[in-house]
C-alpha cells in the first residue's frame, strides 16, 4: 500500500489560453513532472467576433487539472499550490447565484466594439484613458466587452446593478469556479488590461466606470499576483489547495523568463506576439506601446511597456484548419526549410487588425507579392517571417519610445520551437535571440509565483539559479538583405491597413 506523504513536492500552474486550456506540474527544481492540454471551441458569430463558451472553457481546465495529477501519479497532499495564468481582456459575465454565464465570453481578439472605441476617440477620451490605465482606445480591452453585454442583453444592466451579476476576465472566473463560488478577485496585471483600473492610484477608476455605465460592484477585488486567495473546493477539483497566483499570461511570461531586472525584455510567441520590457517601479508613458503593470508582489508594483501583435502563431493554426495547406504544425517548418526564401511573398496575418505600432483595427490579412512560381512552401514560410517582420515592428517602438537598445531577446511559447522561424528573427531584428530549455514560460512564471507566496521557493536568487538556456540564435544576414528584406514588409502592411474601415 502506497504512503501518503503530506510534503509539499509540487506546484501545479493552469495556464488558460486563447485555443486550449493547460495544466503543469513543476517540481522543486522547476523541472516539468507532468502536462495536460485540451483544446475548445472558437465561436465568430460574426466577422470579427471571436467568443467562448465560459462553461467549456472551465471544463477543459478543471479536466486538464484532473487529468495531469492522475496521470503522473502525484500524491494530492503532496501539492503545495495551484498557480493561474491567463489570456488577458477576455471577460466573462455570470450570474452570482447560480454560476452561470449570462453570454459568451468575448474574447481579446474580437472587434464587436470597435465603432464605440472609435466614438471615445471622437469624444476626446483618448487622453484621459490613456493619462490613466496605460492603454490605448481600443476593442482589444475587457471594459467596452462588458459594456456591450451590459447594453445588449435584456434586463441584465438592471442585475447588475442590483449585484446579482459579476464580471471579470478569466483569471476571475476560473478562482471563483475553483472555489466553489466563494472568491471574486483578480490580480494587478489583469485589472489593468480592463480600461477601467488606474495603475497610478491602483484602484477601479469612477470616472472611467461613469464614462462605460459599468456599475463597480460587478467587478473583482484587485489583489497582488502572488498571494494565497482561497483554496480549491475539493468537490469541485477532488483536493484541496491554496490557488497562490494569478497573473496575465505575458506578465507571466516576463517573470517565467526571469527578467526581474528593469531593461530585460521578452518576447512570447504564443496565439499572439507580445513583447515586455520590466521598466521597474516607475511606469514610462509612451505614444504607441502600453504602459502595462508586469507584477504586483508583496504590495510592490513593477511596471512593463508592452507591444502587441493580435495574430501570430494563430496564423499557423489557420493554415492548418482553414486553408488545409498542412495537416500538422510542426509540416510549416518542413515546408518552409524546403525553400531558401518567400520567392517574393508576404503574409501579413492582420485577421483581427495591427497592434503595435498601428494600431489599425480596421486591416485585414493579406498576401502580396505572388507569381506563378509561388507555391504551398513559400506560403508557409512567409508565414513565419511575418510573425517575425511583426515583432521586429514592436522591437524598433520599444527602442524609440523607451530609449532603450535591447542586445537580446528572450523568447518564448510555443511558437518558438520553430528553428527557422527563430534565425529569422535573429536576422531580421539583428540581434541575439535567446530560447530557454522550458519554452512554456508563461506556465511556468505563474508556478513561480505561487511558489513564492506558499514559501516552496524562498526568493527570486533561487529562480534565476533554475533557469536554464537552450540556444543562443546569432544574426547573420547582411545589413543590404535585412533591410531590403523589411521594406518591402512595410510595403505589405500599407496595402492590409485600413482594409475593412467604415465609409
Amino acid at each position: 500500500m502506497k504512503k501518503t506523504s503530506n510534503e509539499k513536492k509540487y506546484i501545479i500552474s493552469l495556464d488558460q489560453g486563447t485555443t486550449s486550456s493547460r495544466a503543469v506540474v513543476y517540481d522543486k527544481n522547476a523541472h516539468t513532472i507532468g502536462t495536460a492540454q485540451k483544446e475548445f471551441p472558437q465561436y465568430y458569430p460574426q466577422p470579427g467576433w471571436v467568443e467562448h463558451d465560459a462553461e467549456e472553457l472551465f471544463k477543459s481546465q478543471l479536466g486538464v487539472l484532473q487529468s495531469v495529477i492522475i496521470d503522473t501519479g502525484i500524491n494530492m497532499n503532496e501539492i503545495a499550490a495551484i498557480g493561474i495564468t491567463n489570456q488577458r481582456e477576455t471577460v466573462v459575465l455570470w450570474d452570482k447565484k447560480t454560476g452561470k454565464p449570462v453570454y459568451h465570453a468575448i474574447v481579446w481578439q474580437c472587434r464587436r466594439t470597435a465603432a464605440f472605441c472609435e466614438q471615445l476617440k471622437k469624444d476626446g477620451y483618448e487622453d484621459t484613458i490613456r493619462r490613466k490605465t496605460g492603454l490605448l482606445v481600443d476593442a482589444y480591452f475587457s471594459g467596452t466587452k462588458i459594456k456591450w453585454i451590459l447594453d445588449t442583453l435584456p434586463g441584465i444592466r438592471k442585475r447588475a446593478e442590483n449585484g446579482e451579476i459579476l464580471a471579470g476576465t478569466i483569471d476571475s472566473w476560473l478562482i471563483w469556479k475553483l472555489s466553489g463560488g466563494k472568491c471574486h478577485v483578480t490580480d494587478v496585471t489583469n485589472a489593468s488590461r480592463t480600461m477601467l483600473y488606474n495603475i497610478y492610484k491602483m484602484q477601479w477608476d469612477d470616472e472611467l466606470l461613469k464614462l462605460l455605465n459599468i456599475p463597480r460592484c460587478i467587478l473583482p477585488e484587485v489583489k497582488d499576483s502572488s498571494m494565497i486567495y482561497c483554496n480549491t473546493d475539493p468537490g469541485i477539483c477532488g483536493f484541496t489547495a491554496p490557488i497562490a497566483s494569478a497573473i496575465g499570461d505575458q506578465q507571466s511570461a516576463l517573470f517565467g523568463q526571469g527578467c526581474f531586472q528593469k531593461g530585460e525584455a521578452k518576447n512570447t510567441y504564443g496565439t499572439g506576439c507580445f513583447m515586455l520590457m520590466n521598466t521597474g517601479s516607475e511606469p514610462v508613458p509612451s505614444k504607441k506601446l502600453l504602459t502595462t503593470i508586469a507584477l504586483g508582489i508583496k504590495g510592490k508594483i513593477q511596471y512593463a511597456l508592452e507591444g502587441s501583435v493580435f495574430i501570430g502563431g494563430a496564423v499557423i493554426k489557420w493554415l492548418r484548419d482553414e486553408l488545409e495547406l498542412i495537416s500538422t504544425a510542426s509540416e510549416v517548418d518542413r515546408l518552409a526549410e524546403s525553400v531558401p526564401d518567400t520567392n517574393g511573398a508576404y503574409l501579413v496575418p492582420a485577421f483581427v487588425g495591427l497592434g503595435t505600432p498601428y494600431w489599425d483595427m480596421y486591416a485585414r490579412g493579406t498576401i502580396v507579392g505572388l507569381t506563378r512560381g509561388v507555391k504551398k512552401a513559400h506560403i508557409c514560410r512567409a508565414a513565419l517571417e511575418g510573425i517575425a517582420y511583426e515583432v521586429r515592428d514592436v522591437l524598433e517602438t520599444m527602442k524609440n519610445d523607451s530609449g532603450c537598445e535591447i542586445q537580446s531577446l528572450n523568447v518564448d511559447g510555443g511558437a518558438c520551437v520553430s528553428n527557422i522561424m527563430m534565425q529569422f528573427q535573429s536576422d531580421i531584428l539583428n540581434c541575439q535571440v535567446i530560447r530557454p530549455k522550458n519554452v512554456e514560460t508563461t506556465a511556468l512564471g505563474a508556478a513561480y509565483l505561487a511558489g513564492l507566496a506558499t514559501g516552496f521557493w524562498k526568493d527570486k536568487e533561487e529562480i534565476l539559479q533554475i533557469h536554464e538556456t537552450d540556444h543562443i540564435f546569432i544574426p547573420s544576414m547582411p545589413k543590404e538583405m535585412r533591410n531590403s528584406l523589411y521594406n518591402g514588409w512595410l510595403r505589405a502592411v500599407e496595402k492590409a491597413k485600413n482594409w475593412a474601415s467604415e465609409e
